[in-house]
């Protein structure tokens, strides 16, 4: 098993999270033999928020969510934490995890994670197209007595 840094880590699993439960699906239709450490379970987590990002924290209110942890035949352990109640979703996200700690992380990355990713692109640049549509732009003319 490899170990991946931290923030490598974190970004691959915040990619699975907001990607969508079809996705990985189509990605990743088939699931590599595992056993569940924690099977797939819904709850809510508290979200709290900053006013500007830099005041005092405050509860905003609960968000659904599922977990699931699993363990490959080889010993990877893999978690997941995705938003709603898609236990399928969870528990795929969690094999994935467990997946990019083994030697598959190359293809998984290149086959699941990269079209992820460039599927998220897709959708920012629409975004900021149809955005950039409505944008106003502003000028002040000279008046002549201000000459």
């Amino acid at each position: 098993m490899t170990q991946a840094p931290p923030a490598e880590r974190q970004a691959w699993m915040a990619r699975l999270a907001k990607a969508s439960g079809a996705a990985l699906a189509r990605l990743m239709p088939d699931l590599p033999p595992h056993d569940l450490l924690r099977a797939p379970e819904t709850g809510t987590v508290m979200v709290r928020g900053r006013i500007g990002a830099v005041g005092a924290a405050f509860n905003l209110g609960e968000m659904t969510v599922t977990r699931c942890a699993v363990r490959l035949d080889d010993g990877a352990i893999g978690h997941a934490w995705v938003q709603g109640r898609d236990k399928a979703h969870a528990r795929r996200a969690a094999v994935i995890d467990a997946l990019m700690q083994t030697g598959a992380a190359p293809r998984i990355r290149a086959e699941v994670l990269s079209v992820l990713e460039a599927e998220a692109e897709a959708r920012r640049a629409s975004r900021a197209a149809k955005a950039a549509a409505t944008k106003v732009e502003f000028f002040t003319m000279m008046r002549g007595e201000d000459a």
